[in-house]
C-alpha cells in the first residue's frame, strides 16, 4: 500500500510567520499574550500555553490588561483593537498575514470612496471579523451562492467584493459571477491567497487518485474544513482528524493508496506522526 502526501500542505507562510514570532518573543523572556489563539490548532496552542503564553479571547479581556506584550495573530484584528493597544500603551507585535493586511487596505480605501464592501466568507471567522473592522461604511458578508442570489444592495450603490483568504476559489468566482449578472456596479478582487489555492488544488488531485484520504487540522480551522469538503467530493473514504488519537482506520486489503493532506495550521511533526503510523500499521 502506498502512502502519498499532498504536494502542498501544512503551515502556510502567514501561520509559520506568526508562530515563529511567538517563539522569538518567548526567548526574550517577556510576558506574552496572543489576541485569540495564534492558530486554529489546539495542539499548538496547548504547547504555547505550557510555555507561558496567554490567550486573550475578547476585547474586554484586552481592556483589563495592564502590562505585557500582545501578539496579533495571522488572522488580523479590527482597527478598534489596534487603537485599544495604543491607548493602553501595551507593546503590540503585529503578526497579521501580509495577504490579510492587503485586504484591510483594500476595504478601507474602497469604503472611504463610498463603495459597499462585500466579503465572501464565514461571518464568524476571526479573519472576516477583522476585515469588517476596517470598513468605513456599509459592509455585507456572503457565505455562499444562495446568499449572493438573495443579496439586494441599495439602488445605485457601488460594490467592492473581496474574499476571506482561505475561501474556496471556485465558490468565490461563482458568487462574483452572480453579482455581476445582476448588473451591479461592482469590482471583484480575488484576495484568496496563493497558498490556499495551491492546497485546494493539490488536495483535489490527490483525492481523485486515492482510495482513502486523511485530512489533518484543527476542528475550528476554516481552511482545513474546506480541504475536507474538496477531498470528500473526490474520495468517499475521507477522514478529518485533529490528532493521531482521532485516527481509527480499518482499511480493507483492496486499498492501494492512502493520501494525506493538512490544513495551514497543522505542524509538520503531526503530519509525520500520521504518515508513519499509517505506513507501519497498514
Amino acid at each position: 500500500m502506498e502512502v502519498k502526501l499532498s504536494e502542498h500542505m501544512g503551515f502556510c507562510f502567514g501561520v509559520k510567520r506568526a508562530v515563529d514570532t511567538v517563539y522569538e518573543q518567548i526567548k526574550n523572556g517577556k510576558t506574552i499574550y496572543t489576541y485569540g489563539p495564534i492558530v486554529n490548532n489546539e495542539e499548538v496552542v496547548k504547547e504555547l500555553a505550557g510555555m507561558g503564553v496567554g490567550v486573550l479571547e475578547s476585547k474586554e479581556e484586552l481592556m483589563g490588561l495592564s502590562s505585557g506584550s500582545v501578539i496579533i495573530r495571522a488572522h488580523g484584528v479590527p482597527e478598534e483593537i489596534c487603537h485599544i493597544l495604543e491607548e493602553k500603551n501595551l507593546e503590540c507585535i503585529d503578526a497579521t498575514c501580509p495577504f490579510v493586511k492587503r485586504i484591510h487596505k483594500i476595504v478601507e480605501r474602497e469604503s472611504r470612496q463610498g463603495r459597499h464592501i462585500v466579503i465572501v466568507g464565514n461571518a464568524v471567522h476571526p479573519e472576516v471579523e477583522g476585515i469588517m473592522g476596517w470598513c468605513r461604511g456599509a459592509v455585507t458578508v456572503l457565505g455562499d451562492q444562495c446568499e449572493a442570489e438573495n443579496f439586494r444592495p441599495a439602488e445605485g450603490e457601488k460594490l467592492c467584493i473581496v474574499a476571506q483568504t482561505t475561501y474556496n476559489y471556485n465558490k468565490f468566482h461563482n458568487v462574483v459571477e452572480i453579482l455581476e449578472k445582476k448588473g451591479y456596479n461592482s469590482i471583484g478582487v480575488n484576495t484568496i491567497c496563493n497558498a490556499t489555492e495551491e492546497r485546494q488544488r493539490s488536495a483535489r488531485t490527490l483525492a481523485a487518485e486515492a482510495d482513502v484520504m486523511i485530512v489533518i487540522g484543527g476542528k475550528h480551522s476554516s481552511n482545513t474544513r474546506k480541504l475536507y469538503e474538496i477531498c470528500k467530493e473526490e474520495c468517499a473514504h475521507t477522514y478529518f482528524i485533529q490528532t493521531l488519537d482521532d485516527l481509527h482506520l480499518e482499511l480493507p486489503k483492496s486499498v492501494r493508496r492512502v493520501g494525506i493532506t493538512a490544513g495551514a495550521s497543522t505542524p509538520n511533526k503531526l503530519i509525520e506522526e500520521v504518515q508513519n503510523y499509517v505506513r507501519i500499521n497498514f
